[in-house]
């Protein structure tokens, strides 16, 4: 069986992110437009505000409603904490102080959500509006990466990608 996931990262967030601005709500609206005839089996996203008002703006649009649920798998955490020695030796230093600014207890929650994350979204074409960490953990999954490339991949707001899991055949990735 194939099965596709769509991923967006949420719109536009206000700067205190407690929800969208104007702008972000319109590319959440737009967004919908250009998914209403995708008939989802459901749309996951995350219990933040930003993300849970994009899945709302976007479901509005669609043709043929899906459940939306909310999920803490699907929030915004790290999802995987790299060695230094997994780094290149150029970039190691930024990537470690980047991480540096998480909890402790986020860089132990992460990398368990992390993980059911790339087991929970397997419905045959299911959304998932997220944020830049998850989406970008589940592209390198995708591409086959190594762990700590999560890290390099930045996704737009409001911006769509694809993937595509094919019995017997590599994901497929694809930006839309």
């Amino acid at each position: 069986m194939t099965r596709h996931l769509y991923l967006v990262r949420h719109a536009e967030a206000l700067p205190d992110e407690s929800g969208l601005t104007d702008r972000g709500r319109h590319q959440a609206v737009l967004l919908g437009q250009r998914l209403q005839d995708v008939v989802f089996n459901t749309i996951h996203h995350s219990p933040l505000p930003r993300a849970t008002q994009t899945a709302h703006l976007i479901s509005e649009q669609l043709r043929h409603q899906a459940p939306l649920k909310s999920s803490a798998v699907a929030g915004d955490y790290i999802p995987y904490v790299p060695q230094p020695a997994e780094l290149p030796p150029d970039s190691a230093a930024y990537y470690l102080d980047f991480l540096a600014q998480a909890t402790p207890e986020e860089l132990t929650t992460g990398p368990r959500l992390a993980q059911e994350a790339l087991t929970r979204f397997t419905g045959p074409t299911d959304l998932l509006v997220t944020h830049n960490f998850l989406i970008a953990w589940l592209i390198r999954d995708a591409l086959e990466a190594p762990p700590w490339r999560w890290l390099t991949i930045n996704h737009a707001n409001a911006a769509l990608t694809v993937i595509t899991y094919a019995q017997g055949r590599p994901a497929t990735v694809e930006h839309r």
